[in-house]
């Protein structure tokens, strides 16, 4: 399984967005605005990515603020999220890489 990298953008005290590293791009999600569309956005695009193999985050930040903690909470609970969308997407036969190993037994 791969870990992806990921950062916090603080763009001042009202901009601040967690960055989701990936080969193909770096997905934001605003920690400090409230926008369902731009989180159901990245959601997708992760679901996607799941779709060729099983991945998660790990935080890289040097600064332990409020936000650090936040964005540490908020991986745990994504990266459990996404093991049990990559465990649905390979029970259901979903998984475009047909090479992945089943280590579940």
């Amino acid at each position: 399984m791969e870990t992806k990298k990921a950062t916090i953008l603080r763009e001042g005290d009202d901009t601040v967005y967690l960055e989701l590293h990936q080969a193909d791009g770096t997905l934001r999600i605003a920690l400090t605005d409230n926008n369902p569309n731009n989180i159901k956005d990245v959601f997708n695009k992760l679901i996607k990515g799941l779709k060729l193999g099983q991945f998660t985050f790990e935080l890289v930040d040097d600064k332990e603020d409020l936000y650090h903690h936040i964005c540490v909470e908020y991986l745990i609970q994504l990266n459990s999220e996404m093991e049990s969308v990559y465990n649905e997407l390979r029970d259901l036969s979903l998984l475009e890489n047909t090479q992945e190993v089943d280590n579940s037994n």
